[in-house]
Protein backbone atom coordinates (compact mmCIF):
# COMPACT_ATOMS: atom_id res chain seq x y z
CA UNK A 1 0.00 0.00 0.00
CA UNK A 2 1.24 3.55 -0.92
CA UNK A 3 0.57 5.50 2.41
CA UNK A 4 -0.65 9.32 2.11
CA UNK A 5 2.13 10.10 4.53
CA UNK A 6 4.79 7.85 5.99
CA UNK A 7 7.51 9.11 7.96
CA UNK A 8 10.80 7.11 9.43
CA UNK A 9 12.88 8.44 12.21
CA UNK A 10 12.07 12.05 11.23
CA UNK A 11 13.91 14.23 13.22
CA UNK A 12 14.62 18.34 13.42
CA UNK A 13 17.15 19.54 16.10
CA UNK A 14 17.20 23.47 15.91
CA UNK A 15 21.18 25.24 17.09
CA UNK A 16 20.37 28.01 19.61
CA UNK A 17 23.47 30.60 19.63
CA UNK A 18 23.32 31.34 23.79
CA UNK A 19 24.36 34.67 24.95
CA UNK A 20 25.02 35.23 28.75
CA UNK A 21 24.14 38.25 30.84
CA UNK A 22 26.71 41.56 30.89
CA UNK A 23 28.46 43.44 28.82
CA UNK A 24 31.81 41.10 29.58
CA UNK A 25 30.17 38.00 28.40
CA UNK A 26 28.32 39.66 25.36
CA UNK A 27 31.89 40.74 24.11
CA UNK A 28 33.38 37.39 24.56
CA UNK A 29 30.22 36.35 22.52
CA UNK A 30 31.05 37.77 19.12
CA UNK A 31 34.46 35.85 18.97
CA UNK A 32 33.46 32.84 20.41
CA UNK A 33 29.78 31.93 20.94
CA UNK A 34 28.09 28.88 22.82
CA UNK A 35 25.56 26.99 21.32
CA UNK A 36 23.03 24.54 22.59
CA UNK A 37 21.49 21.85 20.40
CA UNK A 38 17.57 21.64 20.91
CA UNK A 39 15.79 18.79 19.70
CA UNK A 40 11.88 19.82 18.64
CA UNK A 41 11.58 16.21 16.82
CA UNK A 42 12.75 13.07 17.76
CA UNK A 43 13.08 9.89 15.79
CA UNK A 44 8.99 10.20 14.35
CA UNK A 45 8.11 7.11 12.55
CA UNK A 46 4.29 6.99 11.92
CA UNK A 47 2.11 6.13 8.66
CA UNK A 48 -1.15 7.34 7.46
CA UNK A 49 -3.65 5.79 4.67
CA UNK A 50 -4.89 7.95 2.09
CA UNK A 51 -8.33 9.16 3.46
CA UNK A 52 -7.58 8.77 7.32
CA UNK A 53 -7.80 12.04 9.41
CA UNK A 54 -5.16 11.84 12.52
CA UNK A 55 -5.87 13.83 15.32
CA UNK A 56 -2.10 15.36 16.19
CA UNK A 57 -2.02 16.16 19.82
CA UNK A 58 0.63 17.20 22.16
CA UNK A 59 1.20 20.17 24.53
CA UNK A 60 2.43 23.42 23.48
CA UNK A 61 6.01 22.94 22.21
CA UNK A 62 5.96 19.11 21.90
CA UNK A 63 6.95 19.16 18.27
CA UNK A 64 3.59 19.42 16.63
CA UNK A 65 3.87 22.23 14.43
CA UNK A 66 7.33 21.60 13.53
CA UNK A 67 6.06 18.65 12.10
CA UNK A 68 3.50 19.66 10.40
CA UNK A 69 6.30 22.51 8.93
CA UNK A 70 8.11 19.51 7.90
CA UNK A 71 5.50 17.78 6.41
CA UNK A 72 4.44 20.63 3.98
CA UNK A 73 8.26 21.45 3.33
CA UNK A 74 8.46 25.08 5.27
CA UNK A 75 11.28 22.96 7.23
CA UNK A 76 14.42 20.55 6.11
CA UNK A 77 14.62 17.64 8.47
CA UNK A 78 17.77 17.29 10.14
CA UNK A 79 17.75 13.54 10.09
CA UNK A 80 15.48 10.94 9.06
CA UNK A 81 13.20 10.77 6.33
CA UNK A 82 9.49 11.81 5.66
CA UNK A 83 7.05 11.18 2.19
CA UNK A 84 3.71 12.89 1.03
CA UNK A 85 1.87 11.64 -1.81
CA UNK A 86 5.56 9.90 -2.29
CA UNK A 87 7.21 13.07 -2.69
CA UNK A 88 10.34 14.31 -0.38
CA UNK A 89 8.55 17.61 1.08
CA UNK A 90 11.61 19.53 1.66
CA UNK A 91 12.29 19.75 -1.96
CA UNK A 92 9.02 21.21 -2.38
CA UNK A 93 8.14 20.24 -5.84
CA UNK A 94 5.58 22.13 -7.74
CA UNK A 95 3.69 18.86 -8.27
CA UNK A 96 4.17 18.21 -4.53
CA UNK A 97 2.56 21.82 -3.32
CA UNK A 98 -0.15 21.30 -5.62
CA UNK A 99 -1.90 18.40 -3.18
CA UNK A 100 -1.14 19.32 -0.42
CA UNK A 101 -2.03 22.56 2.10
CA UNK A 102 -1.29 23.85 5.76
CA UNK A 103 -3.63 25.92 7.66
CA UNK A 104 -2.82 27.78 10.94
CA UNK A 105 -5.04 29.73 12.93
CA UNK A 106 -3.08 31.69 13.97
CA UNK A 107 -1.47 32.76 10.23
CA UNK A 108 -3.11 35.18 7.61
CA UNK A 109 -2.44 33.95 4.24
CA UNK A 110 -5.44 36.13 2.54
CA UNK A 111 -3.95 39.75 1.83
CA UNK A 112 -5.27 42.01 4.20
CA UNK A 113 -6.15 45.37 2.48
CA UNK A 114 -8.00 43.25 -0.45
CA UNK A 115 -11.52 41.38 -0.45
CA UNK A 116 -11.21 37.96 0.09
CA UNK A 117 -12.44 36.84 -3.37
CA UNK A 118 -9.20 38.50 -4.72
CA UNK A 119 -6.82 36.57 -3.09
CA UNK A 120 -9.10 33.63 -4.27
CA UNK A 121 -8.54 34.83 -7.82
CA UNK A 122 -4.49 35.04 -6.51
CA UNK A 123 -4.50 31.23 -5.60
CA UNK A 124 -6.29 30.23 -8.86
CA UNK A 125 -3.20 31.66 -10.70
CA UNK A 126 -0.75 30.12 -8.55
CA UNK A 127 -2.24 27.02 -8.43
CA UNK A 128 -3.13 27.09 -11.83
CA UNK A 129 -6.56 26.06 -11.29
CA UNK A 130 -9.00 25.23 -14.75
CA UNK A 131 -11.48 28.30 -14.53
CA UNK A 132 -14.65 26.45 -14.16
CA UNK A 133 -13.06 24.27 -11.51
CA UNK A 134 -12.54 27.47 -9.67
CA UNK A 135 -15.50 28.93 -10.09
CA UNK A 136 -17.49 25.81 -9.12
CA UNK A 137 -15.55 25.21 -5.66
CA UNK A 138 -15.99 29.01 -5.24
CA UNK A 139 -19.65 29.26 -5.58
CA UNK A 140 -19.84 25.87 -3.04
CA UNK A 141 -17.71 27.19 -0.26
CA UNK A 142 -19.57 30.30 -0.31
CA UNK A 143 -22.74 28.43 0.00
CA UNK A 144 -21.53 25.82 2.35
CA UNK A 145 -19.55 28.26 4.57
CA UNK A 146 -22.27 30.97 4.03
CA UNK A 147 -19.55 33.86 2.87
CA UNK A 148 -21.94 35.46 0.71
CA UNK A 149 -21.65 38.90 2.47
CA UNK A 150 -18.05 38.73 3.66
CA UNK A 151 -15.80 37.31 0.39
CA UNK A 152 -16.52 41.21 -0.73
CA UNK A 153 -15.08 43.11 2.23
CA UNK A 154 -11.27 43.47 2.97
CA UNK A 155 -10.07 41.14 4.98
CA UNK A 156 -8.98 43.44 7.30
CA UNK A 157 -12.78 44.22 8.73
CA UNK A 158 -13.18 40.23 9.24
CA UNK A 159 -14.02 38.96 12.77
CA UNK A 160 -11.55 36.08 13.11
CA UNK A 161 -14.10 33.88 13.38
CA UNK A 162 -14.89 35.25 9.60
CA UNK A 163 -11.50 35.40 8.57
CA UNK A 164 -10.98 31.70 9.60
CA UNK A 165 -13.88 30.29 7.07
CA UNK A 166 -12.43 32.90 4.68
CA UNK A 167 -9.10 31.16 5.04
CA UNK A 168 -9.84 27.83 5.06
CA UNK A 169 -11.82 28.01 1.86
CA UNK A 170 -8.65 29.76 0.11
CA UNK A 171 -6.36 26.92 1.36
CA UNK A 172 -8.43 24.31 0.33
CA UNK A 173 -9.50 26.13 -3.01
CA UNK A 174 -7.21 23.68 -5.13
CA UNK A 175 -8.54 20.95 -3.77
CA UNK A 176 -5.64 19.60 -2.60
CA UNK A 177 -5.43 15.78 -1.67
CA UNK A 178 -3.71 15.97 1.94
CA UNK A 179 -4.75 18.68 5.22
CA UNK A 180 -2.47 19.86 6.96
CA UNK A 181 -4.78 21.68 9.83
CA UNK A 182 -2.89 23.76 12.54
CA UNK A 183 -5.46 25.19 15.38
CA UNK A 184 -8.43 25.48 12.44
CA UNK A 185 -10.79 26.89 15.13
CA UNK A 186 -8.11 28.14 17.31
CA UNK A 187 -10.41 30.98 19.23
CA UNK A 188 -13.51 30.98 17.58
CA UNK A 189 -16.86 31.04 19.27
CA UNK A 190 -18.33 27.14 19.73
CA UNK A 191 -21.18 27.41 16.81
CA UNK A 192 -18.37 28.94 14.54
CA UNK A 193 -16.17 25.72 15.37
CA UNK A 194 -18.75 23.26 14.47
CA UNK A 195 -19.27 24.81 11.49
CA UNK A 196 -15.45 24.41 10.43
CA UNK A 197 -15.44 20.57 11.77
CA UNK A 198 -18.45 20.02 9.47
CA UNK A 199 -17.06 21.44 6.41
CA UNK A 200 -13.95 19.63 6.98
CA UNK A 201 -15.81 16.37 7.39
CA UNK A 202 -17.34 16.95 4.12
CA UNK A 203 -14.56 18.03 2.54
CA UNK A 204 -13.01 14.59 3.89
CA UNK A 205 -15.85 12.60 2.65
CA UNK A 206 -16.54 14.13 -0.74
CA UNK A 207 -12.74 13.86 -2.20
CA UNK A 208 -11.04 11.37 -0.15
CA UNK A 209 -8.48 14.03 1.31
CA UNK A 210 -6.29 12.88 4.28
CA UNK A 211 -6.15 14.97 7.25
CA UNK A 212 -3.52 15.75 9.62
CA UNK A 213 -5.21 17.50 12.62
CA UNK A 214 -3.51 19.34 15.87
CA UNK A 215 -6.04 20.95 17.79
CA UNK A 216 -6.05 21.81 21.85
CA UNK A 217 -10.02 21.74 21.72
CA UNK A 218 -10.84 18.09 22.29
CA UNK A 219 -14.74 18.26 20.43
CA UNK A 220 -12.57 18.76 17.44
CA UNK A 221 -10.54 15.77 18.08
CA UNK A 222 -13.58 13.69 19.00
CA UNK A 223 -15.97 14.98 16.09
CA UNK A 224 -13.47 14.49 13.93
CA UNK A 225 -10.83 11.75 14.39
CA UNK A 226 -10.90 8.30 14.92
CA UNK A 227 -6.93 7.51 15.29
CA UNK A 228 -4.51 9.81 17.25
CA UNK A 229 -1.05 10.50 17.84
CA UNK A 230 0.39 11.94 20.79
CA UNK A 231 3.37 13.93 21.19
CA UNK A 232 5.29 14.95 24.29
CA UNK A 233 8.99 16.12 24.14
CA UNK A 234 9.44 15.37 20.27
CA UNK A 235 8.88 12.12 21.00
CA UNK A 236 5.59 9.90 19.84
CA UNK A 237 3.32 8.69 23.57
CA UNK A 238 0.67 6.88 21.64
CA UNK A 239 -0.59 5.99 18.56
CA UNK A 240 -3.78 4.15 17.65
CA UNK A 241 -7.60 4.41 18.24
CA UNK A 242 -9.09 7.08 20.26
CA UNK A 243 -11.36 4.60 22.29
CA UNK A 244 -7.93 2.90 22.89
CA UNK A 245 -6.17 5.68 24.51
CA UNK A 246 -8.83 6.20 26.70
CA UNK A 247 -8.90 2.52 27.90
CA UNK A 248 -4.97 2.40 28.15
CA UNK A 249 -4.80 5.60 30.51
CA UNK A 250 -7.79 5.92 32.65
CA UNK A 251 -8.74 3.04 34.49
CA UNK A 252 -11.96 4.08 35.23
CA UNK A 253 -15.11 4.79 34.17
CA UNK A 254 -17.86 7.72 35.71
CA UNK A 255 -21.69 6.68 36.34
CA UNK A 256 -23.62 9.77 36.74
CA UNK A 257 -26.79 9.11 38.76
CA UNK A 258 -30.05 11.26 39.16
CA UNK A 259 -32.00 9.70 42.26
CA UNK A 260 -35.23 10.36 42.76
CA UNK A 261 -34.04 10.97 46.61
CA UNK A 262 -31.39 13.74 46.15
CA UNK A 263 -30.35 13.23 49.86
CA UNK A 264 -29.50 9.82 49.55
CA UNK A 265 -25.44 9.14 50.14
CA UNK A 266 -23.58 7.61 47.28
CA UNK A 267 -20.49 7.31 48.55
CA UNK A 268 -20.54 3.75 49.49
CA UNK A 269 -20.52 3.01 45.93
CA UNK A 270 -17.64 5.22 44.45
CA UNK A 271 -15.79 8.48 44.28
CA UNK A 272 -17.72 11.41 44.46
CA UNK A 273 -16.53 13.73 41.46
CA UNK A 274 -19.03 15.90 40.80
CA UNK A 275 -22.82 16.91 41.52
CA UNK A 276 -25.03 19.44 39.91
CA UNK A 277 -28.63 19.82 39.06
CA UNK A 278 -29.59 16.29 41.42
CA UNK A 279 -26.89 14.53 38.80
CA UNK A 280 -24.38 12.53 40.56
CA UNK A 281 -21.09 11.62 39.28
CA UNK A 282 -19.50 8.75 40.39
CA UNK A 283 -15.90 7.31 39.56
CA UNK A 284 -15.61 3.72 39.09
CA UNK A 285 -12.66 1.49 38.08
CA UNK A 286 -13.21 -0.47 34.79
CA UNK A 287 -13.65 -4.09 37.01
CA UNK A 288 -16.29 -2.74 39.13
CA UNK A 289 -18.61 -1.06 36.71
CA UNK A 290 -20.70 -4.09 36.38
CA UNK A 291 -21.26 -5.19 39.86
CA UNK A 292 -21.37 -1.23 41.10
CA UNK A 293 -24.30 -0.73 38.66
CA UNK A 294 -26.26 -3.78 39.75
CA UNK A 295 -26.31 -2.34 43.20
CA UNK A 296 -27.09 1.18 42.46
CA UNK A 297 -29.90 -0.22 39.87
CA UNK A 298 -30.85 -2.70 42.66
CA UNK A 299 -30.94 -0.35 45.71
CA UNK A 300 -31.53 3.46 44.37
CA UNK A 301 -34.49 4.54 43.08
CA UNK A 302 -33.47 6.59 39.90
CA UNK A 303 -34.75 9.22 37.20
CA UNK A 304 -31.57 8.74 35.31
CA UNK A 305 -28.19 6.22 34.88
CA UNK A 306 -25.75 6.12 32.58
CA UNK A 307 -22.26 4.96 32.19
CA UNK A 308 -19.62 7.15 30.64
CA UNK A 309 -16.11 7.52 29.26
CA UNK A 310 -13.72 9.85 31.43
CA UNK A 311 -14.05 13.42 29.82
CA UNK A 312 -11.14 13.32 27.07
CA UNK A 313 -8.85 16.37 28.42
CA UNK A 314 -8.80 14.35 31.36
CA UNK A 315 -7.06 11.41 29.39
CA UNK A 316 -5.00 13.91 27.35
CA UNK A 317 -3.76 15.08 30.98
CA UNK A 318 -3.08 11.67 32.22
CA UNK A 319 -1.22 10.76 28.75
CA UNK A 320 1.15 14.55 28.89
CA UNK A 321 1.69 13.57 32.99
CA UNK A 322 3.14 10.35 31.86
CA UNK A 323 5.30 11.27 29.21
CA UNK A 324 6.56 14.07 31.47
CA UNK A 325 7.59 11.66 33.72
CA UNK A 326 8.84 9.12 31.81
CA UNK A 327 10.95 11.87 30.42
CA UNK A 328 12.74 13.05 34.49
CA UNK A 329 13.40 9.61 34.85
Amino acid sequence: MEYAISLHELSKTYIINERSAGLRAAMRGLIRRKKTEVKAVTSISLKIEPGEIVGFLGPNGAGKTTTLKMLSGLLHPTSGKGLVLGYEPHKREKAFLKQITLVTGQRNQLVWDIPAIDSFEVNQAVYEVDREQFKKTVDEYIEILELQELVRKPVRQLSLGERMKVEIAAALLHRPKVLFLDEPTLGLDVPMQRRIRRFIAEYNAKHGATVLLTSHYMADVQALCKRVIVIHHGEILFDGQLSDLVQQFTGYKEIVVEPKDRSVDLSRYGEIMSEDAGRISLRIPRAEVPEVSAKLLADVPMFDFTVEEPPIEDVIERVFAQGSDETSS
